[in-house]
């Protein structure tokens, strides 16, 4: 192949997106929206990949629950606030749960991402639903015992089981079951494992 005939190649090949050198046929990398040549690719899939087995290895499950425990009772807290400030029973709010669960578990883990950080994540957001619930059900009972002059008052935590239930599923629909769903998604969908995407040559 002529000087000349290989300068036109390289001037119409694609650029490498990490040496930003042209490319020549067949040894193109499309991966995503950029193009890579063969040698960058796999010394940029070789970074990825230690950086996944990273994120998913030597995991503090013990430091982890106490992330996502605290994300979990501060979205409580929000949720319940929330109820106490403005009297109204929001339950788009509970969301948060969820939200601050899965985040609580991977910050505390050390930004690692696993299957069992995201089981850990969504078993504390749904009891900190349950208790979001009891509490938010709770205020509005005591209140309505208060307007009826009556002594009694719910009191935290309840004093049964079967009491608990009862205020929990005070008024539970399908919205309920919806934002409940939403909480629970969130908290498993955060600490998912990372995963390389892949590319075509």
């Amino acid at each position: 192949m002529s000087e000349s005939k290989l300068s036109v190649e390289a001037t119409d090949a694609a650029v490498c997106a990490q040496c930003e050198r042209p490319i020549m046929s067949g040894d193109l990398v499309q991966a995503g929206d950029k193009r890579f040549c063969s040698a960058c690719y796999g010394e940029i899939r070789m970074a990825l990949e230690r950086a996944v087995r990273a994120s998913s290895t030597d995991v503090n499950y013990p430091l982890a629950a106490i992330g996502a425990a605290l994300g979990g009772a501060a979205g409580v807290l929000v949720w319940w606030g929330f109820t106490v400030v403005t009297h109204v029973a929001f339950g788009l709010v509970a969301v948060v749960i969820g939200y601050l669960a899965g985040h609580g578990a991977v910050r505390f883990a050390g930004n690692k991402r696993t299957v069992g950080l995201q089981v850990l994540a969504t078993v504390v957001a749904a009891v900190s639903f349950v208790v979001a619930s009891y509490l938010v059900n709770m205020t509005f009972v005591n209140a309505q015992l208060a307007k009826e002059g009556q002594s009694f008052r719910l009191a935290f935590p309840p004093a049964s089981l079967d009491q608990g239930y009862k205020v929990v599923t005070l008024g539970f629909g399908l919205m309920d079951v919806v934002f409940f769903v939403i909480a629970v998604s969130q908290a498993w969908s955060i600490p998912r494992p990372l995963r390389i995407p892949s590319a075509t040559t």
